[in-house]
């Protein structure tokens, strides 16, 4: 089959890049992006090819007119390359409108908290794979599974650490540090919505240097008093240096649940704390990571404060880590047969008492 990829975020990249490796071998392959510098650096990084369409809009207003030019230019990809199947978390659906291209989204986010997803992208997808913790919602077109977006890159059949990224950055094995993550809030979805402020995140700093270093990495532009924080890792190193930190503090979705599947204590502070189905899972069933609205955040830092006088909390971690694992499956073995025997296998995902479990 023509495949094309379309990618809108750098999250994207590490939910897509197994997938592509693998698919390149028996499909024809084209991945288109939007210009976004991070997006770029890691699709060559992983030597990858793409096709860019564009930069994305800076506030709403300019995101919707940039969309119709980003439709334009997928219809005319899709047209001179043929394409039979289009494949993405977020694209430009109505770019195939009187076309023959079948549409799948890999989506694990809930409806209630992406209304122009919800409205204008996911009723018009043919096929949408979701994570199980979604399947409440129970859209008609799609199909849940037992996994979720991190596992298609952090699964351990896709994943191994790499401990030389210690010593890469100055480090050893008996060293302790921090990861803290701060967002920009600025997709569409995040109208309204907010995460750690400056004297929250002073708090935070002068808390977790008393047992450890602190490293920062942040969407946007640092702050100057935090510069000296701020983390000089390749984005496409971040998963290693996560696995052997001590935590997570966040106000990261995506971040938080890569550090939930790695086996790294994770807190998260933000206004959607408690509203998304994956991360509630994540949380209430496997006890992997902690979410806190931002008002609540006294009570965040007493708990964190807490976990510092748990003994084995990286072991007590690795045992929750292995009960997830035993639950979900390798999400890119499962999504490589979906396209490998599409359209039949969207046929037999929706028989009763499908067996997810040679997807292990």
């Amino acid at each position: 089959m023509n495949i094309l990829i379309d990618i809108a975020h750098p999250a994207h990249i590490h939910n897509i890049k197994n997938l592509y490796y693998t698919l390149i071998e028996n499909h024809n392959i084209i991945v288109a992006c939007k210009s976004i510098p991070i997006v770029k650096k890691l699709l060559n990084s992983y030597q990858i090819p793409y096709i860019e369409i564009g930069e994305k809009g800076k506030n709403i207003k300019e995101k919707i007119i940039k969309q119709f030019s980003f439709n334009r230019k997928i219809k005319n990809i899709a047209k001179e390359r043929d394409i039979d199947l289009s494949i993405g978390s977020s694209f430009p659906v109505f770019a195939f409108k009187g076309t023959n291209v079948k549409s799948i989204l890999l989506d694990e986010d809930d409806q209630n908290v992406q209304p122009f997803t919800a409205k204008f992208i996911s009723p018009y997808i043919d096929h949408i794979l979701s994570p199980d913790a979604l399947s409440y919602e129970n859209l008609k077109n799609a199909i849940y599974y037992p996994g979720n977006h991190e596992l298609a890159y952090l699964h351990p059949n896709v994943f191994t650490p790499d401990p030389n990224i210690l010593v890469k950055y100055g480090l050893n094995k008996d060293d302790k540090y921090f990861i803290l993550r701060f967002n920009t809030f600025k997709a569409h979805h995040d109208i309204h919505q907010y995460g750690l402020n400056k004297e929250q995140k002073h708090t935070l700093i002068d808390t977790l240097s008393k047992y450890g270093k602190v490293f920062i990495t942040t969407e946007a532009e640092l702050e100057p008093e935090f510069e000296e924080f701020k983390m000089p890792i390749s984005p496409e190193e971040m998963h290693s240096f996560l696995y052997y930190s001590q935590m997570l503090i966040s106000d990261s979705q995506t971040m938080t649940k890569e550090a939930a599947v790695l086996g790294v204590p994770s807190f998260r502070c933000n206004t959607f704390a408690n509203r998304l189905a994956v991360l509630e899972e994540l949380e209430l069933k496997y006890g992997l990571t902690f979410g806190y609205h931002p008002s609540q955040f006294d009570w965040m830092l007493y708990r964190i404060n807490e976990f510092f006088e748990t003994p084995d909390l990286k072991d007590e971690w690795k045992k929750r880590r292995m009960r997830l694992l035993h639950d979900k499956i390798d999400v890119t073995a499962f999504w490589v047969w979906v396209i490998d025997n599409y359209p039949d296998s969207i046929k037999e995902l929706k028989l009763k008492n499908f067996d997810f479990s040679k997807f292990k």
